[in-house]
């Protein structure tokens, strides 16, 4: 009895022993998070197999050629593709010169100097902007901003610049100038949203320190500012580009949809995303058909190339920052 009292004694005053935590709640976590991972990646994948598959036909009888000449005739079922893609290259270029300079300030006075009861109204407009539909943007730029882009803005920009190859030749209204500028109205609110909240990510401290060093607004905004947040903002950008090389509707509508690359930024041109929506119900033969497929294929692909070409380009900014640092 004593044997016993005293193992129970014993039982009661050692700490009770608990079970190893289960861990199956973390790895099944783990596993769906990478299953999504991996769903988005397949996506991909699955995107690009079929638009090669759906353009087997034309690969196989125009190769590389493809993407060098400048025929298009359906008739004679040549394609080329080459129009297209300088068409899509340089809208988006002109969209990116214009959008990115007025996104960055619009986010920098929203941010830095808006007053805080203009602040609200003026980012609910920017985020209706974003919510207009594309072929609402298409009509509001046949009607209303083309006819005012002819009148004024043109000419006085072939008179300033006519000695330019960039700004010579007859003015037609649809162009590739037209088309630049309505993708960089479409862009622009997708920049500014996406800027504004990576300014407002920057730690107070960062100001605080540059004030208490004597530094202007100005300065504090250039230098605590948008140099910490220069990563971010070159990431909005790629985002907007994003946006700029596949715009289809509104840009269709304004850019003149003609096959052809010329200097003049007064001329018409042609985008790949809107061959592919012009034509694609044309197309009767399978010839036709697959090299619309493979327009899709090259979209796609410069779509990629770019956004690896960025991702690059930040990695090396990144690089020469931190060798400064070091330095």
């Amino acid at each position: 009895m004593a044997a016993v009292a005293a193992m129970s004694v014993e039982e009661r005053s050692a700490p009770a022993r608990m079970a190893p935590p289960s861990r199956f709640g973390d790895k099944a976590f783990e596993w769906l998070t990478l299953g999504m991972a991996l769903i988005v990646l397949l996506l991909v994948f699955l995107i690009g197999w079929q638009l090669a598959r759906g353009s087997s036909l034309a690969i196989q009888k125009f190769g590389f050629h493809f993407l060098t000449t400048s025929t298009w005739d359906p008739v004679a079922e040549q394609f080329g593709a080459l129009p297209f893609i300088y068409g899509t290259l340089v809208s988006s270029l002109i969209a990116l010169i214009i959008a990115v300079p007025l996104s960055i300030a619009t986010a920098v006075y929203l941010t830095e100097l808006a007053p805080l009861w203009i602040r609200q109204p003026l980012v609910s407009l920017i985020e209706m902007l974003a919510a207009i539909p594309s072929v609402i943007l298409g009509l509001w730029g046949i009607f209303v901003m083309i006819p005012w882009l002819r009148d004024y803005p043109f000419p006085l920009l072939k008179k300033a610049f006519g000695w330019t190859p960039l700004f010579t030749g007859p003015i037609y209204g649809p162009s590739m100038l037209a088309g630049g500028i309505i993708i960089a109205i479409m862009i622009l609110p997708i920049i500014t949203s996406v800027s504004r909240e990576i300014l407002r990510s920057v730690p107070n401290l960062q100001r605080e320190a540059a004030y208490a060093l004597g530094a202007t607004r100005w300065e504090v905004t250039r230098i605590a500012v948008l140099s910490y947040a220069r990563k971010g903002l070159f990431g909005a950008v790629v985002l907007g580009l994003g946006r700029a090389l596949g715009e289809t509707m509104a840009v269709t509508m304004v850019i003149g949809n003609t096959p052809q690359i010329a200097a003049s930024l007064f001329k018409p041109g042609y985008t790949l995303a809107s061959v592919i929506a012009n034509e694609f119900t044309e197309a009767t033969t399978d010839i036709y058909l697959q090299a619309l497929f493979e327009l899709g294929l090259v979209l796609f692909g410069v779509t990629i190339a770019v956004n690896l070409l960025a991702q690059l380009l930040l990695k090396t900014m990144t690089a020469k920052s931190t060798t400064r640092a070091v330095q």
